[in-house]
């Protein structure tokens, strides 16, 4: 008997891949393959930075002999500044024609998934709800003692 299916299927119309493949396939191909590019490019860059810096500093751009970064406040920003010779070489050795970083400010986080964990902090555990009940209770008069009424 034969099998009437195919071992290998190709994609269906609605999946991903197929997605990814038709948005890659055209004439607006072009900006999309530009962004990955330059987010692989920021994968290989960012971590050569300091441990503190690397989660507020984000590649956004190659513009001519240029890299263009966003960081997500000023203070960043003088430290990039300080780490500028780091990326130009590393940009070269990777084959870059570059001279130059350029240090942008942005008023939004970078990287939401790295702030959204930052926003929920965990709820505290029962000894320490504990803990700060015995406190609060040391803190209150003994009964029948007046002198903290007057």
């Amino acid at each position: 008997m034969s099998d009437f299916r195919s071992r290998s299927k190709p994609p269906r119309a609605g999946s991903p891949t197929a997605a990814l493949d038709a948005a890659l396939g055209g004439a607006s191909a072009d900006p999309i393959r530009r962004a990955m590019w330059l987010d692989a490019l920021d994968r290989r860059l960012v971590p050569l930075l300091p441990p503190a810096l690397a989660p507020h500093a984000r590649l956004a751009n190659v513009d001519r002999n240029r890299l263009v970064f966003l960081v997500d406040s000023p203070i960043w920003h003088a430290r990039l500044r300080l780490s500028a010779d780091v990326l130009l070489d590393a940009a070269r050795s990777i084959g870059l024609d570059v001279s130059d970083i350029v240090v942008r400010t942005s008023t939004r986080p970078l990287r939401p998934e790295v702030d959204a964990g930052r926003a929920r902090p965990s709820p505290p555990s029962a000894a320490a709800r504990e803990a700060v009940a015995a406190a609060l209770a040391s803190l209150q008069p003994p009964e029948g003692d007046d002198s903290g009424t007057r």
